[in-house]
């Protein structure tokens, strides 16, 4: 079967079930979030020429077009069929709000009504979206929003790739900018979800992210947050070799026990010993420790000595990040005095501690604030919102 090259410093992404590939309706192919490879091979088993692959790749990912007859360098014939057979489609914005300090949110809703949250973070130098990967989360981290909402599915790929498109979308970003030009400048996944419990989406997504013909955004530019989910740290280095940020938020298993349930199943000494092993990892190319900072819970002066003493031998920096509260959350920030105490005797013993500036606090789109509405369903009850679905396009074509 004809292949392509993937691009250089990626590997190939491995394929992904087809029926994640269905448009809405489930009558045509969504061509969102097809890994490269498979893409090619979809086309050549429906008799296309390989070449179209990458024509195709283009207009998709670079150019970010929405419909086949503004792909103008190919045939009106070839249009045609690639109608016949695929649909190119986003999620939709069910809700879009703006922060008094520039921050933005979308909740994004998918064809069978689950929805997710999506934030874009502006500074002076950068433009961070934060990307969900689940709907709902795996975990139950008690501090965290999301964590209150059971996990109800993990997104597809195209899921994923999507919510980078249509912010890309939202800011005009079309053709793929230049990096000094790009409201988006970075990515990280930190938004709803654990990413590393629905990986193999996460990463057919980001390598259609940093694929160079695609979104175009590098590697280095790219941090992918996980709680702790040991087993695919590793493969996660080896595979797309993006930045780690590993949510840490306690220096003893039984407080994390409590605040991080993950933590009985894979403990901080487990965790540590995946970070000193991560694939890449360099003075100059550091782990990111994310540490909540919650009152009278893990802001302790024994607790900033403790960290620094965990910490030794990984290159790492310490994110300190004010709790923000959402409604009933049972914690609280540390004070002010508090935090800077803490801050100070780690940056003492040699190592970065900057204190995350909240941003977003206003709309709940702040770290640990996301959350959306959506709730797993039993199987009939999908099964009657599907009939009701596939009704209503009946009823719009006839």
């Amino acid at each position: 079967m004809n292949q392509i090259a993937p691009t250089p410093e990626m590997s190939p992404s491995p394929d992904l079930n087809p029926e994640q590939f269905a448009s809405a309706d489930g009558q045509q192919v969504n061509l969102i979030g097809i890994p490269r490879t498979q893409l090619n091979d979809m086309l050549v088993e429906r008799g296309h020429k390989p070449f179209r692959t990458k024509q195709l790749w283009q207009w998709l990912y670079w150019h970010g077009v929405t419909e086949f007859d503004a792909m103008t360098n190919l045939s009106k014939d070839f249009r045609q069929k690639l109608a016949d057979e695929f649909v190119i489609e986003r999620p939709q914005v069910s809700e879009a709000l703006n922060s008094v300090d520039g921050t933005a949110k979308w909740l994004l809703k998918f064809p069978d009504g689950n929805e997710v949250e999506t934030v874009h973070i502006p500074e002076a130098d950068r433009g961070t979206l934060c990307v969900s990967s689940q709907v709902g989360c795996t975990l139950t981290c008690k501090f965290c929003h999301t964590g209150t909402q059971k996990l109800v599915r993990n997104l597809t790929a195209a899921e994923v790739v999507g919510q980078m498109m249509l912010a890309r979308d939202a800011f005009g970003e079309w053709p793929t900018p230049s990096d000094h030009s790009r409201m988006i400048t970075n990515v990280v996944m930190m938004g709803m979800g654990e990413p590393l419990y629905n990986y193999d989406n996460v990463a057919a997504a980001l390598r259609i992210v940093m694929d160079g013909e695609g979104l175009s955004l590098s590697k280095r530019r790219i941090t992918l947050s996980t709680s702790g989910v040991v087993p695919a740290m590793r493969k996660c280095g080896e595979e797309l070799n993006v930045n780690l940020a590993v949510s840490l938020h306690a220096v003893d298993d039984d407080i994390r026990d409590h605040i991080m349930p993950i933590n009985k199943k894979y403990p901080l000494e487990e965790l540590l010993d995946a970070c000193r092993t991560y694939p890449g990892v360099t003075n100059a190319r550091r782990i990111t420790f994310e540490y909540v900072m919650l009152k009278g819970v893990n802001d302790s002066d024994a607790d900033a000595r403790q960290l620094v003493r965990l910490l030794k031998g990984i290159p790492s920096k310490i994110n300190l990040i004010p709790f923000n509260p959402w409604p009933g959350s049972d914690f609280e920030c540390s004070s002010a005095t508090r935090i800077a105490a803490f801050q100070t005797i780690i940056q003492d013993a040699g190592l970065s501690a900057p204190v995350r500036t909240t941003r977003g606090e206003d709309i709940l789109a702040a770290c640990g604030q996301l959350k959306s509405e959506s709730q797993k369903l039993r199987r009939s009850e999908r099964d009657r919102l599907a009939a009701a679905h596939l009704a209503a396009q009946v009823a719009a074509v006839d």
